[in-house]
């Protein structure tokens, strides 16, 4: 897994899975393309990159609920000569409470980050990997996506569960391209995520043996797009809550999910 000379886009790349996914492929060689929201973070994330690892480095400041924001990022690309040769689909939110607790403009914006900019981003760049005949494509999705949904962050699952079939529909379409597509489906995750969706005080309380810290998921993902592998859960208790939703019938699964549930979501909903 050397990248040297390779350009990957990492959206969210400012915090979280997306700043570690930034640091391995930096390590690895790799040039580097960062997007977030939090402008002057994500600059001095790439000047230290740039100086650790001698890559280049382009940050760019961008809010992936806006519709026009993929293209904004592919000409600024585009206009600084670079290309995407890794495409790292990662940026994102939580939306806690029930579903009419919030706007449908809070949906809206929900929706464009979380399905409609992934899709976005891959229909802007898959071409020119084709070209190549070399892209890796992780779109960051969720154990949520493979398990039933429960009340609360109703669009949540349902957004990762898109990510999750979009991948694999990708993965099949392009198996001779020579480009990878993997949905990375990662449980709990030590990072910034649980403090912007005010849930801190509700993941604190879930025992150790559910989390994962950003680095390792990040390593096993990249392993697992290199080996074509179309669906990644990283961590042993991840892959057992997978094969535990496969090989429960439904009906018991969305059960004991519901039982659960009031573990790890919040009631909390956003102002309307």
């Amino acid at each position: 897994m050397i990248y040297k000379g390779k350009w990957a886009l990492v959206t969210g790349a400012s915090a979280g899975i997306g700043e570690a996914f930034a640091r391995s492929l930096a390590a690895r060689g790799a040039n580097l393309i960062l997007t977030a929201r939090r402008g002057e973070r994500l600059k001095r994330l790439a000047e230290e990159l740039k100086e650790k690892y001698g890559v280049e480095t382009l940050a760019i400041e961008a809010d992936l609920s806006q519709p026009d924001a993929p293209d904004k990022i592919a000409a600024d690309i585009a206009a600084a000569g670079g290309q995407v040769d890794l495409l790292i689909n990662n940026a994102g939110y939580g939306l806690p409470g029930r579903y009419e607790q919030s706007s449908w403009a809070i949906h809206r914006d929900f929706i464009e980050l979380m399905v409609t900019s992934y899709a976005h981003l891959v229909r802007i760049f898959l071409p020119g990997m084709q070209a190549r005949r070399y892209g890796r494509i992780i779109n960051v999705a969720s154990l949520a996506g493979l398990t039933p949904s429960a009340a609360g962050h109703t669009m949540y699952g349902a957004s990762k569960a898109f990510l999750i079939s979009f991948s694999q529909a990708l993965a099949a379409e392009n198996a001779d391209t020579g480009v990878n597509v993997c949905a990375l489906c990662p449980g709990f995750t030590y990072s910034e995520f649980h403090d912007v969706n005010k849930m801190r005080d509700v993941v604190n309380r879930l025992p150790d043996y559910m989390f994962m810290k950003a680095a390792p998921v990040v390593e096993g993902a990249l392993i697992a797009v290199e080996a074509r592998r179309p669906i990644y859960v990283p961590g042993r208790w991840n892959k057992f809550v997978a094969w535990l939703m496969r090989a429960l019938p439904r009906s018991w699964a969305a059960a004991l999910v519901a039982r659960q549930s009031h573990r790890f979501r919040s009631g909390d909903a956003p102002n309307v």
